[in-house]
Order: C-alpha cells, then structure tokens, then sequence
C-alpha cells in the first residue's frame, strides 16, 4: 500500500475532540489496548497531526512526524498501527510468526504472507476471521515488522491444506511510510536492511510454541524485548524508564545492539559482530556511501532529485553489505544539513525547495577532487541458498517475470551507433534511456540556465520527431528531461521476454494479456474458459488439471483454430477466483489478465 513515496494533500492539526475519538476508535478496534497503552500510543501533551494522501488514506502522526496508526480508506472502519507503534506497544495485535528470519526478505519486499511461511505448533492454527488485523514477527524478536488483514478464515484455511494468502500486507518495516518518519530507527540490532532476524540482546530460549503473540506472551524475555523497544522509542515515557532502570546492564548493551554491525550466517543461525564506531567514521561512511551512489545509480537524468529519494533510493543501498547508516550519529544529525556542506564544498549544487521543505539537489560536480578520487566498489549480490520453509507458493510453479524491451530502430540508429552500442541488442527502458542521456552527456546538450531542460541538436531532434511531426509544422528546440525518455523509447520497436525458470521466450510486439471469460450454457450453467496462456509458458493440460482440483469441478482442454492455442474450460463461474489463483500461483501481472462476464449483461 505505501510502495511510493508518500507526498500528502493535506495536512492539519488534531483538535483535542478528534484525538478524544481517535482514542476511542483505537480502543474498540484494538480490544488488547489499555488505558495505559493508550497514553503511550497517543501522549496528551504530545500534538497529533492528520495528512490525507492521493489514495484517500490517513496517517495520524506525532509531533515530529513519527507516523503512529493509518487509516485505509478515511472513514475509520479500517485502521491499523503502524510498526512504530507496534514497537511500543507489541501485544496491540495477535500476531502470525515467522518460520524463520529469512522469510521476512519477502514480507519487507512486499510481498503478502503465505501459509507456508507460517510457524504453526502442535496445537494447530488459532481461530481468526477473514478481515482480522494481524502483525507479523520474527522467531526470537518480538518487534513486529508488518501488520495486514486476514485472507481467509482459520477454518477455510484448514479446509484448503493451509495453502495460499494468510494475510494480505498493508504496511511493513522499510516501505514508503516508515521511510516518512524523519526520525525513523529500528527497535533492535535483529532488524537489517533487507531482513530481520531474532534480537542477539536477548538470551537464547526455545522457539516460541504459539502462532498467536498475545498479551499471555508477557513472560521475562518478552518484558526484556519490550524494555528495548520502548528505550530506543520514547525514554521519556515515565512506565518505560523506570523498566530500564531496573537492568542498567540492559540498557547498555541496547545501545550497543542498534550501532552499526555486520551480520555473518552461519549453520546455526545468524551472529552479529558489534562495532563501536564514531562520529568521524559515520562521517567517512556517509561521504563514502553517497559517492558510491554518485558512480553507480545516480544517473543525469535523475537530477534535480529530491534529497529524501536521494537518501532512500541510492545512498542507502549503496551501504557496504551488513552495515546500518543512521544520519543521526553523524556531526550533520539530519540530512538537509548534511547535503548543505556537500553543497559548501562544491561537490553538489542544491536548494531548498520551500514548498515540499527539503532540499533538492541540482546538479553533481563529477570533477570535484573527492567525485575523481574515489574508487566505486562492486557491488556484492548474495545468494543465499532458499529453504522449502521460506518458499511461498508462487514460486513452487514458477513466477513468472515479463519485461518490455526495445529494439533500436531506424529513428534512434544513430544516436546507438555515436555512442558505440550494439544496433542489433534488445535493449530494456532503462537501458534505453541511459542511451539517451550518455548522448545528451557526450553532446553537452542540457540548457545552462535550466538544467531540467535539453537542448535538441540535428541528430536527436531528428530521432525523436522526424516522421512524427506534421510537413509545415516547426520542429522543437529543447525538451523537457522528464519527456526525453518516453519519446525516446516510443521511437523504438517494443519486444517482450517471458521468463518462467529456466525457460525464456523472446518475440515481437506487445504481449497480450491471457482473456478469462465466463458465459451461459444452456439452462442456468455457467462456464469459464481461458485461453491465450501459452505466451505466458503455460501448458493448457497441466493448468486444467489444477484448475480441476482447485476448484472441485470438471475442465476440459479444446485447440483453438487457426493455431492461436488451447482454450481451458471450466465448469462455474468462477471468474474472479481464478483470476486470482492465476495472479497469486503464477505470478501473472494483473495487467496482462483481461476479465469478461458476459453473465452480467443478461
């Protein structure tokens, strides 16, 4: 839900009667809630703010724009905590446990939690409803990284083999709102950049035996996990301070977990190697990371960027393997500061744009001495062999990927071949429009007075408007760099590649999207039948089979004439069932499914 960066409509003040509601709101949606968890999740002398974003959802924040609880769809019939407030108060929701740390790199990915990614005991599944909010954590750590709403019930999940959708994901730890919070942090050392695994700062017991994390999990280790979470959230909080007072040690050794670290894995599990580091080397880790990024992400054509995606898309993953940057233990403390005194140094130029109050960064000084100085290092990819346990059931039949890539034509030819590329290559957008912009580089095209703007010499206004423009008309001069790739790559010729395992398919042309259909027989029968499946590397007869025992009705395979395929049909009108199975089994983009209920016209 919060995959993009989050840029509010509005945003105002909550009036001492609407934080009175909220309270009340939260307080019957979360029945678990004290009056005392209550007074953390929403302090009374604490102001609380309300944005309204594109998508018509609310985040209720604290003063300083910790984001605390959100609102789906603004009526108030579907809120939910966010992980922040998860950290605070951990039994605020019943929760699904991970059967291990590596299966959380799908839930922070975005992906939605698969039955069989969950710990289920001996006991068997807890009861719950379909629409439930649950959390999500990981064995041995009991901050939750995720909260969403129940697919089905407990007992359609019994009844289906616990196979399928457990919990569909509203927001998770490292998406677009937890990345919203200025003063964003981790509640412990077990939370990495792309995974999260058991607290090392609490003692080593056996796996937790239940699914359901509720308030019965209040034994000692858990209180010692809450005691972190609350220190590293709100020290202010009377309740908490008193509760670190008690292990003095603890706190110590807290403070110690959340500093940057290297995590190695082992065949046990995961240890952490804690490293005591200081300003300066944050510092040095900080110039190092944005330089990184300067070399290997940071395109021209990105620029002018705003500085929160420059931090969020480029500098934090530029990070070395293993490590965290946290900006407020540089000398800077916050990132507007930081990107000045690169700007006072003349590596970027930037300012501040008044309106969305961040600074933007212009342009990059690629011949400062620091920029040419600097070795990028390669970056490591890991690849780290996957249990059955962490596989989710998409990828059992193989997900399928379908990427749109170009091949150059007689237009953009030239700009392909001043550049030394391959003419004869297939080329993805993003590969095509750096193209586009290493030729605008080398030509020193940009407008000097406006750097978002590119001036057209013969060659690529030629590429880009010759044939398009209507005889009498004048051609352009200059172009926007946020239209330069678009016009670019429609001036090529589209391709598709179909990837489904080990299998690869290549062809001309778009790919058209498979069409379910549903339509009356004869009496009050329904049937639904698919068909264009074959681009997609799917076999008609291994889907039909499937299709059979989902279901629990007879299918049938028939060719289509005029070699166009096989066409599968099933008895029922199960439309938008198998829309979904196909979507969630196969991994078919929703774009490339075309619905048709004839039923519904009659």
């Amino acid at each position: 839900m919060f995959k993009k960066s989050l840029e509010a409509k509005s945003q105002q003040r909550l009036s001492g009667a609407d934080r009175k509601k909220l309270k009340r709101t939260i307080k019957e949606r979360f029945p678990n809630a004290s009056d005392t968890d209550l007074d953390i999740l929403i302090p009374n002398k604490v102001e609380i703010t309300v944005s309204k974003q594109p998508n018509r959802a609310l985040i209720y924040s604290l003063e300083g724009g910790l984001p605390m609880f959100f609102d789906v769809d603004g009526r108030g019939t579907t809120i939910f905590p966010t992980v922040y407030a998860l950290w605070k108060v951990p039994h605020l929701l019943p929760a699904f446990i991970l059967k291990g740390g590596e299966v959380s790199r799908y839930v922070i990915g975005g992906a939605d939690l698969m039955f069989p990614g969950i710990s289920i005991n001996a006991v068997g599944l807890p009861d719950f409803l379909a629409g439930e909010s649950w959390a999500v954590v990981v064995p041995g750590n009991p901050a939750p990284i995720a909260v969403g709403s129940t697919c089905m019930s407990s007992s359609e999940a019994l009844k289906a083999g616990l196979r399928g959708k457990a919990l569909k994901i509203s927001h998770h730890y490292r998406d677009a709102l937890w990345e919203s919070a200025e003063d964003r942090y981790v509640p412990n050392a077990g939370f990495l950049d792309d995974v999260v695994f058991e607290d090392p700062s609490l003692p080593t017991t056996s796996q937790q035996s239940d699914t359901e994390v509720t308030n019965d999990h209040e034994n000692d280790a858990d209180n010692k996990g809450s005691e972190v979470v609350l220190n590293d959230m709100d020290a202010s909080q009377t309740d908490s301070s008193s509760r670190l007072q008690s292990n003095p040690n603890l706190e110590e050794q807290v403070t110690t977990d959340i500093g940057d670290l290297k995590v190695t894995e082992s065949d046990k599990g995961v240890t952490e190697d804690q490293i005591s580091v200081s300003v300066e080397d944050v510092d040095a880790l900080l110039d190092k990371c944005l330089l990184q990024a300067f070399y290997t992400t940071v395109k021209e054509k990105d620029l002018p960027i705003a500085g929160s995606t420059l931090w969020s898309n480029h500098v934090l993953p530029s990070r070395p393997p293993g490590t965290m940057l946290d900006i407020k233990k540089s000398s800077h403390k916050k990132l507007s500061k930081w990107l000045q005194s690169k700007s006072s140094e003349g590596l970027i130029s930037s300012k501040e744009d008044k309106h969305k109050k961040e600074v933007m960064v212009l342009s990059i000084n690629r011949k400062h001495p620091s920029y040419t100085s600097f070795k990028p290092e390669k970056q490591q990819t890991e690849n780290k062999e996957q249990t059955v346990e962490c596989i989710n059931e998409p990828v059992i039949n193989g997900l399928m990927e379908v990427i749109e890539i170009y091949k150059p034509s007689v237009h953009v030819n030239p700009i392909f071949t001043s550049l030394g590329a391959d003419i004869r290559l297939l080329y993805t957008q993003s590969e095509a429009s750096e193209v586009a912009f290493a030729y605008i580089e080398k030509e020193n095209l940009v407008k000097p007075t406006n750097k978002s703007i590119v001036v057209l010499d013969a060659m690529l206004c030629d590429a880009l408007f010759k044939g398009a423009i209507k005889k009498g008309s004048t051609y352009p001069s200059e172009i926007h760099k946020k239209d330069l790739a678009p016009t670019f790559i429609s001036r090529m010729q589209p391709h598709h590649q179909v990837t489904r395992g080990k299998e690869t398919i290549v062809k001309k042309g778009g790919l058209k999207p498979m069409q379910i259909m549903t339509e009356r027989r004869q009496g009050n029968k329904k049937v639904t039948k698919v068909s264009g499946m074959e681009p997609f590397l799917i076999d008609a007869e291994p889907l039909a089979s499937e299709l059979q025992k989902k279901f629990a009705c007879s299918t049938s395979v028939t060719e289509l004439p005029g070699k166009k395929g096989h066409e599968v049909l099933v008895q029922g009108g199960v439309i938008d069932d198998l829309a979904r199975y196909l979507v969630e089994q196969y991994g078919i983009p929703k774009k490339y499914i075309e619905v048709l209920d004839k039923t519904a016209r009659k």
